[in-house]
């Protein structure tokens, strides 16, 4: 796959949407005159901006494996598609995720690891050495529900077993396009001892692994089925202990903001009017531009042509649609419209991003 040129690697996928930019506090955030404030959930800035955000969140679990090891072990994942998010629960134990270009991160029983870019990492024990390529003696067999990995004798006794963990992936629905995968950091790591949220985690994260073990008929639905809500929640603490940064995240904790975004989204290629999405929103234009300028510093159709362009560069990357096909999803009427269109904000033309 075509990697972006030196011109395009200034402005990177979403990086307009997704600024990092100094955090601001919830009561910072603008509101619409003489509108009622939005009801506030217990850690979302804002209003309940995730049940907002429904379109962008629907997740397909897959659990690849349950692992169970002692000793030295080491375990390499390769890069994942666009809009496949791995994850890993930590069961029991300590270990170490080593995330390519985000360094080294300790986790310990209750911790949950999120990569939302699908990014290249090896999980290894406490005390493995960094670079070990392979887990000695490691063996596997399937289940009904998930494959089990272990490096541990099965007649040696349960001591044996230091670290346990649940690996998967998440596959998003918008892949390419999920901008609240764009918006978030490369690697997420959510702590067993982060507040009150982290009892409902444990326990959830000890259902989904019994679930797995037991096997017992409808295991494998209820098992998907939570480790949605626990993704979900897992995203809510993520946002709401990053106190609602300016961007793409800023705009969706705030309930008209996040109306009139999620509508861009889901229809990028409409011939959106100011008035429309005002009446989405439920606020005046005036008080819809304010809350896009201070929020991700550009006005909303302004953010809708970001939005399109931004879609139109992952569109390119992944090489199967044509240059017409690609203008005509992203709301332009024509090939050359598109081209300079997308020149004229990346100062490269689209053709130059196609794969070798």
């Amino acid at each position: 796959m075509a990697q972006p040129t030196a011109a395009t690697r200034s402005k990177k996928p979403a990086e307009t949407l997704a600024r990092a930019a100094k955090p601001i506090a919830a009561a910072d955030a603008p509101t619409a005159a003489g509108s009622k404030p939005a009801v506030a959930h217990p850690g979302v800035p804002g209003g309940d901006a995730l049940s907002s955000l429904a379109p962008l969140l629907r997740v397909r679990p897959v659990f690849d494996s349950l692992c169970r090891f002692g000793a030295q072990w080491a375990s390499g994942h390769a890069p994942e598609r666009d809009g496949w998010v791995p994850f890993h629960l930590i069961m029991r134990g300590d270990c170490v995720i080593d995330v390519a270009g985000q360094g080294a991160h300790a986790l310990s029983a209750g911790d949950i690891a999120i990569l939302p870019h699908g990014g290249a990492h090896v999980v290894r024990g406490k005390d493995t050495p960094v670079g070990l390529k392979r887990t000695p003696g490691l063996r596997s067999y399937p289940t009904d529900t998930v494959t089990v990995k272990t490096n541990v004798a099965e007649a040696a006794s349960d001591g044996a077993m230091e670290t346990e963990l649940v690996c998967g992936r998440l596959q998003f629905e918008l892949g390419q396009q999920n901008l609240v995968l764009a918006a978030l950091p490369p690697v997420i790591v959510l702590r067993a001892d982060d507040g009150s949220p982290a009892a409902w985690l444990q326990q959830t994260m000890v259902t989904i692994r019994d679930e797995l073990t037991t096997a017992l008929p409808g295991a494998l639905a209820i098992a998907n089925n939570l480790a949605s809500a626990l993704m979900v929640m897992v995203l809510r603490l993520h946002i709401a202990q990053q106190n609602t940064a300016l961007g793409l995240l800023g705009l969706l904790s705030q309930r008209q903001a996040a109306r009139a975004v999620i509508a861009l989204v889901e229809q990028p290629d409409k011939a959106w009017t100011l008035d429309e999405l005002a009446d989405l929103a439920g606020a005046s234009r005036a008080t819809l531009v304010r809350l896009f300028q201070k929020t991700a510093g550009m006005a909303p159709l302004e953010f809708l042509t970001d939005l399109r362009l931004n879609l139109a560069r992952n569109k390119l990357a992944g090489g199967s649609l044509t240059m017409a096909e690609i203008a005509a999803q992203i709301g332009y009427q024509s090939e050359s419209a598109f081209s300079r269109a997308f020149t004229r904000h990346f100062g490269v033309a689209p053709s130059s991003l196609r794969p070798a």
